[in-house]
């Protein structure tokens, strides 16, 4: 992950403040507002407050109970101030009971609801927290390994919007020294086994330095699924046959009924 010491950074709902901190030691940024989705008291009971008071007595913003989906809960949060928007391996809260379950899901599965979250977390970023003369960029870090790859982050996250998927790195976590990658909900760390940044911005041109490009394969290959390429047409009939791609098919098409739903809910 590439950081410009000049830039103003966003970090959305980052789980103990840990990735926040390294990133204002290490790369010094022209400005920091760190957010997390757990309130204060919460955060103090998982993880204690050691980062949040690192960060405050820096002079950075430190936001709690911050949901990048709920507008009614950024606070302070100044909008269209920043160059740079990083959302951390995102993942939805666990559900604390069946009822609550059924009321959020509403029909859609999980893997639905984790490509909604990173949808309006692209959508606000664009809309609500990137600054216009700005870099203008979105910086999405997950997993390659079931369920993250699910989710088709290249693909999926933008359609209908003229947000655009610019291309991937690895995430080296040897970057950003104290940083702790957490499980949702818990206090446990998570190994970074495999992480990419994936970069989104609504501006085509290179106007940042290492600046990845999308790389677009040559042949056949299945690009919800990441595979291929086919280098017989048999390859690709038993690909297409195959339990792996029958499941992301059908993620994607629950996927499109609700961008559909959503669609017909805004023409309203």
């Amino acid at each position: 992950m590439y950081i410009n010491p000049e830039w103003r950074l966003l970090t959305i709902g980052d789980g103990d403040l840990s990735f926040s901190t390294s990133l204002w030691n290490n790369y010094k940024p022209q400005h920091l507002t760190a957010t997390v989705f757990d309130d204060k008291q919460s955060l103090t009971a998982k993880y204690g407050d050691e980062y949040y008071q690192q960060l405050v007595h820096s002079g950075c913003q430190v936001l709690s109970g911050f949901d990048v989906t709920d507008q009614q809960s950024w606070g302070e949060l100044k909008r269209n101030q920043y160059d740079v928007v990083i959302f951390q391996f995102p993942l939805i809260p666990a559900f604390g009971s069946e009822q609550e379950f059924k009321l959020q899901c509403n029909n859609f599965s999980i893997n639905t609801l984790n490509r909604r979250l990173l949808r309006i977390n692209l959508l606000n970023c664009f809309q609500y927290f990137l600054a216009e003369n700005g870099a203008k960029l979105a910086f999405i870090t997950s997993k390659d390994v079931k369920p993250y790859r699910q989710w088709n982050v290249e693909d999926a996250l933008t359609l209908g919007t003229d947000i655009h998927f610019i291309g991937k790195v690895d995430f080296n976590i040897n970057q950003f020294p104290g940083y702790k990658i957490r499980n949702v909900d818990r206090d446990k760390h998570v190994k970074s086994t495999q992480g990419i940044t994936y970069i989104y911005s609504t501006e085509l041109d290179d106007n940042i330095k290492d600046r990845p490009k999308a790389i677009k394969s040559q042949g056949k290959s299945c690009s919800i699924c990441r595979t291929g390429v086919f280098y017989t047409d048999l390859d690709e009939k038993i690909h297409l046959a195959s339990k792996k791609h029958l499941q992301m098919l059908q993620f994607e098409q629950q996927w499109l009924s609700y961008l559909q739903q959503e669609d017909h809910q805004d023409n309203k």
